[in-house]
């Protein structure tokens, strides 16, 4: 999952994102309206967090641009309002949720998956495969009814892998999708988190190597 976090208080917007990338959800930031535009305009997201009272464009407008434009972006909207007017005006431009704040850090994520699920092509809440069976609500994968304690990280790059249902992932869609912008993600880690994934997972072998192209899952046979 992708997710677009538009919010101009600086140390919040880090602290938010931090705890997203540690619960594996590819996250890039913005600070202002205009800014948020620029990302939406060239890049595809799941999610939208947003926060209403924003510099150099409302977050209003943002999401009204948003609704106009048709994209299929969830939008959650963060506001230091709690009025009810201001919860249904924030509605009525199309947000698909609200939240004020100060918000729990735990129920925003909660929020901001079930977002994802509505953004996201329909598809079985159990991902199956190669003897891989990968309950998204219940974040558990096992592969031929034994338990695979992956992390959050590989939990997600296995997930987008199960997703493509056999076709080629780009390294580069990898790091979009499971670590986003954060520069300090990008040398090694699709790497280093697939080679642990591939020894938890066991023989034989399911996720295949395709030289100048990226990885996809076999049938392990």
């Amino acid at each position: 999952m992708r997710v677009l976090l538009v919010e101009d208080e600086e140390f919040l917007a880090e602290m938010v994102a931090e705890g997203l990338r540690r619960d594996a959800v590819a996250v890039d930031v913005a600070h202002d309206g205009r800014a948020a535009m620029d990302k939406l305009r060239f890049g595809a997201y799941d999610v939208l967090i947003l926060d209403r009272d924003l510099p150099r464009l409302h977050g209003d407008e943002v999401c009204r641009r948003v609704v106009q434009q048709r994209l299929l972006t969830r939008i959650l909207m963060l506001t230091a309002a709690g009025d009810v007017r201001d919860r249904v005006a924030g509605l009525g431009l199309g947000a698909d949720d609200y939240l004020s704040k100060p918000f729990a850090y735990d129920e925003l994520l909660a929020r901001v998956l079930a977002l994802g699920r509505r953004a996201q092509p329909a598809l079985p809440p159990v991902l199956e495969r190669a003897g891989l069976v990968l309950d998204t609500a219940r974040r558990q994968v096992s592969r031929d009814g034994r338990y695979l304690p992956l992390s959050r990280k590989e939990f997600a790059v296995l997930e987008t892998l199960l997703r493509a249902d056999g076709a080629v992932v780009s390294g580069e869609d990898l790091i979009e999708q499971v670590w986003g912008e954060d520069t300090s993600y990008r040398t090694n880690a699709v790497r280093v988190t697939l080679s642990k994934l591939r020894a938890k997972l066991g023989d034989p072998p399911v996720i295949e190597t395709v030289p100048g192209s990226g990885y996809r899952l076999g049938d392990g046979l």
